[in-house]
C-alpha cells in the first residue's frame, strides 16, 4: 500500500476525456517522458516533443503557430514564429542569432527610442555597429552594401515610432535578397491584419505582441517570425540559451486577445483617420503624422502595402516642450501611459519619455520635436476623444 506522504506528492492522471474548446494553459516547467529512449530522441531532435518550458511549451507553440499563419495568410509561404518575453527580447534575440562582433546594421534614425538604445548601448559595445540613416535612400544603401562586406543586417520600422514614416518594403526586401543581407521589420503598429512584410520579400518580422496583437494591456510578450528554417532554428537556440522565452500564461492571454484583432483594428483605424483629419484643421497643430493622410510624404507607399492605415498617429503642437506637457496634464478621457495598442486611447510625449535619452539634435532632425504628441487611438466614441483633445489643447 502506498504511503499517504507519497500519494500527496504524486501527480494524478489528467482526467481530460474530450478536447478543450479554448487553448489550455500548460503551466508546467517540465514534461514527462514515457521512457528514457523517448527522452533521448527528443533531446537529439529525432522525435518532436516537449521536455522543458524554456525550450518549448504546448500553449506557447500553439499561439506561435497561429501568428506565423497570420503573417503568411494569402500566400504559399510557410513561416516559423518564436515567442519571447517582450518586443525588446525579440529584437535582441534575433540580433544575437544573426550577428557577431565586427558586423554592422543599417537602420533608420527615427526608430523607437528603446531600439536605438539597444543598438547603441548593448550591441555597439559588444562589437556590432549600428549605421543610422534614412531608409528611403535605397541608392545609398545599395552603395554601402557594395563597398562594405561587414554590413550583415538591414533593420527598419514601418510605420516608424513615433514619426509614422513608412519605408518601401518590396524595394528594401529585394535589395536585401540581391546582396544576401537579411532584412528585419518591426511592424508592431500594424499587426498582420494590416501589413504582411514577409509577402514583400522581407526576411524577418518583429512584434511587441504586448501591443495590438494582445490589445488589452495585460501581458508582455514578443514575437520573431521568419521563413528561413535554418536561421529560425538559430533564433530558437539563442532564445533557449539566453532564457528570453515567454511563459504559458502570457501566451494564453495573447491568444485570447488575437481573437478580436480584426474588430479592434477596424475600430482603431476608423477613429485614427477621423482624428488625423480633424487635427489637421486645428490652428494650434503645426503638423499631423498619419500615413492615411494625403499630406503624409509616405502616403502612397503606405497605401501600396497596408490594407488600412493603423491606429497610431502623432501631431506637433505649437509651443514646444511646455505646451506638450501642459496638454498631457489637461487630458481627462485619454490615458497617459508609456505603451500603445490597448483598446483605450493612450497618449505619450516622446521628448519627455520614450525618446528622453535620445540626443535632442538627433530627435529634432528626425521630426521628434519637443511639442510632438503620440496618440495610440482607442475605440472609444470619436466625439468624446475630440472633445477631450480639444479642451487639452486650448
Amino acid at each position: 500500500m502506498t504511503d499517504i506522504r507519497t500519494l500527496i506528492v504524486k501527480e494524478f492522471p489528467d482526467r481530460k476525456t474530450t478536447h478543450a474548446h479554448i487553448l489550455p494553459i500548460y503551466m508546467s516547467s517540465s514534461f514527462v517522458f514515457d521512457d528514457i529512449e523517448e527522452g533521448i530522441d527528443i533531446f537529439k531532435g529525432v522525435k518532436k516533443g516537449h521536455s522543458y518550458s524554456r525550450y518549448s511549451n504546448p500553449t506557447i507553440d500553439t499561439v506561435a503557430n497561429k501568428i506565423a499563419a497570420l503573417e503568411t495568410q494569402g500566400s504559399q509561404l510557410k513561416a516559423t514564429c518564436q515567442l519571447v518575453s517582450s518586443g525588446m527580447a525579440a529584437i535582441s534575440t534575433l540580433c544575437f542569432a544573426l550577428l557577431k562582433p565586427g558586423d554592422k546594421i543599417i537602420t533608420q534614425a527615427n526608430l523607437y527610442g528603446g531600439t536605438t538604445e539597444l543598438f547603441s548601448k548593448i550591441l555597439q559595445p559588444w562589437g556590432v555597429t549600428p549605421v543610422f540613416t534614412d531608409l528611403h535612400g535605397l541608392d545609398w544603401i545599395e552603395h554601402q552594401l557594395q563597398i562594405d562586406p561587414t554590413i550583415k543586417m538591414i533593420y527598419g520600422e514601418t510605420p516608424a515610432n513615433p514619426s509614422m514614416a513608412c519605408i518601401n518594403l518590396k524595394k528594401l526586401g529585394q535589395l536585401g535578397k540581391k546582396y544576401g543581407i537579411p532584412t528585419v521589420i518591426d511592424k508592431t503598429f500594424c499587426t498582420p491584419y494590416l501589413q504582411k512584410p514577409l509577402l514583400h520579400d522581407i526576411d524577418f518580422v518583429i512584434h511587441s505582441t504586448t501591443k495590438y496583437l494582445n490589445g488589452h494591456g495585460n501581458s508582455i510578450c514578443g514575437a520573431i517570425i521568419g521563413i528561413d528554417e535554418q536561421k529560425m532554428s538559430k533564433v530558437w537556440e539563442v532564445m533557449k540559451l539566453t532564457g528570453t522565452n515567454t511563459n504559458a500564461f502570457d501566451a494564453w492571454l495573447l491568444n485570447n486577445g488575437i481573437k478580436t484583432l480584426a474588430l479592434r483594428m477596424d475600430a482603431h483605424c476608423h477613429n485614427a483617420m477621423e482624428l488625423a483629419t480633424w487635427l489637421e484643421s486645428l490652428p494650434e497643430v503645426i503638423k499631423v503624422n498619419y500615413p492615411g493622410l494625403k499630406s503624409h510624404p509616405d502616403h502612397e507607399t503606405a497605401k501600396s502595402q497596408m490594407s488600412k492605415f493603423g491606429g497610431m498617429l502623432s501631431f506637433e503642437l505649437s509651443g514646444g516642450l511646455d505646451k506638450g506637457i501642459q496638454f498631457m496634464n489637461k487630458l481627462k478621457i485619454c490615458t497617459l501611459a508609456p505603451t500603445l495598442g490597448d483598446v483605450d486611447t493612450l497618449v505619450l510625449h516622446p521628448a519627455s519619455s520614450s525618446h528622453l535619452k535620445v540626443d535632442r539634435e538627433v530627435r529634432i532632425l528626425n521630426g521628434i520635436t519637443d511639442g510632438l504628441i503620440r496618440l495610440s487611438v482607442g475605440i472609444e466614441h470619436i466625439e468624446d476623444l475630440k472633445a477631450d483633445i480639444l479642451q487639452a489643447i486650448r
